[in-house]
């Protein structure tokens, strides 16, 4: 049996319909979906809907606002009217969506989300690696699920930015809409400063301080027509290409003589585009150090070994320190993460400092 999301009439009704097919539905943004991209939007109204079929149907133009196509990351404001298409979602997926929001009912998440920093407006936690921002494409819940999860009594509570699930550190939650239109405005026009910590395999040249190549998204092939999301630099005059900038400082080199060197490395984004610093990074011939999308896959496995000398069974990036102005006092305002045990057993073993 088939659920359809999307229509506006009743299951009877329905029914009765059923030679003429479902129809779709108009839903206008309430101050909860205000200046949410559209992605997001519809991964809350279309529940049970797999994240690749969200996108498929927007690049399609069955998904309109304001009777007009839309891309993902269009921003709605209030009063938008959004146009919902008619899409099957089976039974099965249905039960399986309950039966994961009961498990995450009885999950209390908030222990494994270390709070570095909390207001009335907002708060930071050190986001594990390996664990997702939000729910999704395979995903039952990430940590802005199982926040709201451990706190009922929140009556808002939204990402402000994203990072990788591979990618460990800091992760800005809002906890007001005006909070969250601030800090997102901020990351838009690029006067906030995030730095990350990554370990590269081999030898930075000093000199190497500015990447600016432009990048490109996209979907690899696989059997089901749709792959997975990748990302590479493309020349200055590419008309894909996004504009993208990382600053790198080394702040540690192994010596010349080790026969598999490193380099720490601090890296500022002054842009946010997916896998920017794994893509920059290793577009230069040094990958990040354990990246199984862009690395040195013998390598990783190597490092990833118990029997080794310096063991690393995940990407050593670490979103160590942001910066920007607090949304209601205009404050600046500085958080740091500091890394996680792993990290730093690692740093010992290759000898590279834990100080910065």
């Amino acid at each position: 049996m088939k659920h359809i999301i999307g229509s506006n009439r009743t299951p009877a009704k329905a029914d009765e319909s059923a030679a003429s097919g479902p129809v779709a539905q108009w839903r206008t943004v309430e101050e909860d979906g205000a200046d949410q991209r559209l992605d997001n939007y519809l991964m809350r109204h279309l529940k049970g809907v797999p994240k690749t079929h969200i996108y498929r149907i927007i690049r399609s133009g069955e998904v309109r606002v304001n009777k007009g196509r839309a891309n993902a990351d269009t921003r709605l404001q209030l009063g938008d009217v959004v146009r919902l298409p008619p899409v099957r979602v089976s039974e099965r997926a249905t039960e399986k969506a309950q039966t994961m929001a009961e498990h995450a009912a009885r999950f209390v998440p908030a222990k494994d989300f270390p709070v570095l920093f909390e207001d009335d407006y907002f708060l930071a936690v050190n986001k594990p690696a390996g664990v997702a921002v939000h729910g999704g494409s395979g995903v039952s819940f990430g940590v802005i699920e199982q926040l709201r999860m451990a706190r009922p009594q929140a009556k808002f509570l939204e990402l402000v930015h994203r990072i990788d699930r591979e990618t460990s550190g800091i992760l800005l939650i809002a906890k007001k809409r005006s909070a969250l239109k601030n800090l997102q405005d901020q990351f838009r026009d690029r006067s906030t400063g995030k730095t990350y910590l990554a370990v590269v395999l081999g030898l930075w040249p000093e000199n190497k301080k500015v990447l600016d190549k432009p990048l490109h998204k996209f979907l690899t092939d696989s059997a089901e027509g749709l792959g997975e999301r990748r990302v590479k630099v493309v020349a200055k005059d590419d008309p894909n290409g996004m504009p993208s900038l990382s600053l790198v400082k080394v702040l540690a080199r192994s010596p010349e003589s080790e026969r598999f060197p490193y380099s720490l490395l601090e890296v500022t984004i002054k842009t946010g585009r997916t896998h920017q610093i794994r893509v920059h990074l290793s577009s230069e011939g040094l990958p990040i150090a354990g990246d199984d999308k862009y690395g040195d896959f013998e390598r990783n496995k190597n490092l990833a070994k118990a029997d080794h000398t310096a063991v690393l069974k995940r990407m050593f990036l670490h979103a160590w320190r942001i910066q920007f102005k607090h949304p209601a006092t205009q404050q600046d305002q500085e958080i740091r993460a500091e890394l996680a045990p792993d990290l730093q057993v690692f740093l010992r073993a290759i000898h590279m400092p834990l100080e910065f």
